[in-house]
């Protein structure tokens, strides 16, 4: 019976990870649609993104320490009522005003619900097997979300109506209500002052770098507002980091960062989403502009994608999990990620078969590689911290990802532009189709870069043997017998 009730955490805190996953990216194919229906301008449409990546990326710490100190049970049922209020406001709205409103009420939400979720799983299972296989289905949800995302928001766009891409949440939310009542109830709240300062200062500070990020692609990277914001972004993380070691109660415990374990392990979770969310606009525009697709045909491109990140997330890192040093499986799944990324570079425009050739065991590579990565990566990083820490570390997991997302999107994309130009004036009789994917050759290989410099940074920083601790365990502990089980080898 307990096993069973673990499944059904899993379930329940799975659904809601995917829900906001989903959310990040189910109405980017429905912009045109509801851009024309607002009577959006071009300025503003980027907004029904940004709204939604600056609320969450910056509330997310705040709400693991809230998770902490309420419990993860009652954070993600109130995530969960608010989501879906959000979601039917931003659904249902008339105007692009209030589109916004509900999208970023949707963000704070999901700042509770995501290190609610990731906290509920890593506390309920401990036992190594199970836990690889948890983290596993944990991981191709969070991996394939995003991609899942488009193919749902063109199909719903499509067939039904853009507002379908943020009402389809509500029944969601339902569903997952229904599987809160089959958890366990919460510990009893506790009466902990809240680090008032620590939540001003990270709030401030991720919510400025995301909120330049999603203005470098239109700005530049020298316009004085970006440079503005990731000036302040900057100082005000370094505010929370000083304010971190002399608070009495920490958003942040350093040590759950400090650790060389656990920080190597936050590395392969924040460095690769900079590739991958980069990788995402590269093949869109790829399959949109150059090779002619409609909205759904996109969608449904990207779908070996996401069935590859499940492959790998469950079938193979979830069984190997256990059985292998965290470090032994990341790093080379890093390194089939970059390989994925250089099959895509070079292509020539037109050829035959390129989908099949080319665009098909590229996807592959980088889900199977994606998903051997991401399980190990975020099971480590949320193992060995204290009960009371458990919402701040997945916090911290979530809030990497987010950010690293934000960044990657607006480096890539810059550096795709840059690299356009620079083709375009070297060449001034080249067409247009060709300078464009000179740009995606650019962004591509600096998405392999990156992969292998992460490799690289992921052996230098991780030991090569990880032991998995259990929530609640502390570095004292370890120093005692243990049985093999509680061992990775």
């Amino acid at each position: 019976m307990a096993s069973d009730r673990r499944w059904w955490v899993l379930a329940t805190a799975g659904s809601a990870q995917l829900m906001v996953v989903l959310d990040s990216t189910v109405v980017t194919i429905a912009l045109p649609s509801l851009q024309r229906d607002l009577g959006m301008s071009d300025a503003s449409r980027s907004w029904v993104v940004a709204a939604y990546a600056l609320a969450f990326g910056g509330l997310l710490l705040l709400g693991g320490r809230l998770s902490d100190m309420i419990g993860p049970r009652r954070t993600f049922a109130l995530g969960l009522i608010g989501f879906a209020l959000a979601s039917a406001l931003a659904g249902l709205t008339p105007t692009a005003g209030l589109l916004f409103a509900g999208r970023a009420a949707q963000g704070v939400f999901a700042a509770l619900l995501a290190p609610a979720a990731l906290a509920m799983i890593s506390a309920t299972f401990v036992e190594p097997r199970e836990r690889g296989i948890a983290f596993g289905v944990y991981g191709a949800l969070t991996g394939a979300g995003a991609v899942i995302g488009l193919l749902l928001g063109g199909t719903l766009t499509q067939y039904l109506d853009w507002r379908w891409c943020l009402l389809i949440n509500v029944p969601i939310v339902i569903g997952t209500l229904i599987g809160v009542k089959g958890m366990s109830a919460d510990r009893p709240a506790r009466r902990v002052r809240l680090d008032l300062m620590g939540a001003f200062s990270s709030v401030l500070g991720m919510t400025a770098l995301v909120f330049a990020m999603t203005e470098v692609a239109g700005r530049g990277w020298t316009d004085p507002l970006v440079a503005a914001l990731l000036a302040l972004g900057a100082s005000m993380l370094v505010v929370f980091v000083r304010g971190q070691r002399v608070a009495a109660r920490p958003l942040l415990p350093l040590g759950v960062l400090l650790d060389r374990t656990r920080g190597g392990a936050f590395l392969a979770v924040g460095l690769p989403q900079l590739a991958l969310f980069g990788f995402f606009l590269v093949l869109t525009y790829w399959f949109q502009q150059v090779l002619g697709y409609s909205p759904i045909r996109a969608g449904l491109a990207f779908l070996p994608l996401a069935l590859a990140i499940g492959v790998g997330s469950t079938l193979i890192a979830g069984l190997l999990t256990p059985r292998l040093a965290a470090r032994h499986l990341i790093v080379p799944a890093l390194l089939v990620m970059a390989a994925g990324m250089a099959l895509l570079i070079g292509i020539t425009p037109g050829t035959a078969g390129l989908y099949l050739t080319r665009f098909l065991p590229a996807e592959i590579l980088i889900g199977l590689g994606l998903g051997c990565a991401i399980t190990p990566a975020v099971a480590t990083a949320t193992s060995g911290v204290g009960d009371e820490d458990t919402g701040a570390a997945s916090a911290a997991v979530n809030a990497v990802t987010q950010i690293g997302g934000s960044i990657g999107t607006a480096l890539l994309n810059s550096i795709a532009a840059t690299a356009a130009a620079s083709a375009l004036r070297r060449a001034p009789d080249r067409n247009a189709t060709e300078v464009t994917v000179a740009g995606f050759d650019a962004a591509l290989l600096t998405a392999a870069a990156l992969l292998v410099l992460t490799a690289i940074a992921v052996v230098l920083v991780m030991p090569g043997t990880v032991r998995i601790r259990q929530p609640g365990r502390t570095e004292q502990d370890d120093r005692k017998p243990t049985p093999a089980v509680d061992r990775l080898r």
